[in-house]
């Protein structure tokens, strides 16, 4: 039964991701670790469905506080969906959207794009660099080698990541099929992904308290105490990260 190959296909990729990305994970935990202690914040992009991996490490119960989620209007997938893919393709959109952000030297520039072949990921991790930031990427290694890259310098944003994580996956995402539809379905890269970021906040932090820095985390609104410690990391960081 599919939901049983579905099952069978994410475990297999979670296994590869811990085989195969252990260093790359132990290098981006290290490097975010860093930044923090320096007072930096890791500001997570992405396009379209890949905001999504911002939001899962954005205000966040349990998850690291100095994060800032840039939700670019021009490719979310609200109000409408397709323009996000126009958006993400053209070129020139990059800087009117960091510099809306409080990005600082030494700040860590996290960048979502699976297939990794449009122009706006590509123009965000060079305005970042440009900025300072250690650059982070994930991708899909076997999607971005299976396509061109569409921005004009003809450089996929991968190029210019510092570290790069690889969620495994095949090109187009989608993993199943079936005898008689035509279309590939079931897409594995959200879920890896959002496993290879929450094992790097856990390395974080085991990194922060082993240096003997106590790590800033949210805890859940829903615990007795939890409004009292929000507001205290809210009223810390907001002027980094106004949109906590």
């Amino acid at each position: 039964m599919l939901y049983k190959e579905y099952f069978a296909n994410i475990d297999k990729l979670l296994k590869q991701a811990v085989d195969t990305q252990g260093s790359n994970i132990e290098k981006a935990s290290s490097a975010i670790a860093e930044s923090i202690k320096n007072d930096g914040v890791m500001h997570m992009f992405g396009c379209g469905h890949s905001q999504m991996f911002g939001m899962e490490m954005f205000y966040r119960a349990g998850g690291l506080v100095p994060v800032n989620c840039i939700l670019a209007p021009q490719v979310s997938l609200y109000p409408h969906a397709s323009w996000s893919t126009v958006c993400e393709r053209q070129e020139g959109l990059a800087e009117l959207i960091l510099n809306e952000e409080h990005i600082e030297p030494g700040d860590i520039m996290f960048i979502t794009s699976i297939a990794g072949r449009n122009a706006l990921p590509y123009e965000i991790a060079l305005g970042a660099k440009n900025r300072g930031c250690i650059v982070i990427g994930m991708h899909s290694k076997a999607f971005a080698d299976s396509v061109t890259p569409r921005h004009s310098s003809g450089k996929f944003y991968h190029e210019l990541c510092d570290i790069l994580l690889d969620v495994g996956g095949v090109p187009g995402d989608a993993s199943l099929s079936i005898e008689g539809f035509e279309s590939s379905f079931a897409p594995t890269s959200s879920v890896v992904g959002f496993a290879i970021l929450q094992s790097i906040e856990a390395q974080v932090i085991e990194n922060l308290v082993k240096d003997g820095v106590t790590p800033p985390v949210f805890v859940s609104g829903n615990l007795d105490k939890g409004d009292e410690i929000i507001r205290k990391y809210v009223k810390q960081y907001k002027q980094r990260i106004p949109g906590l």
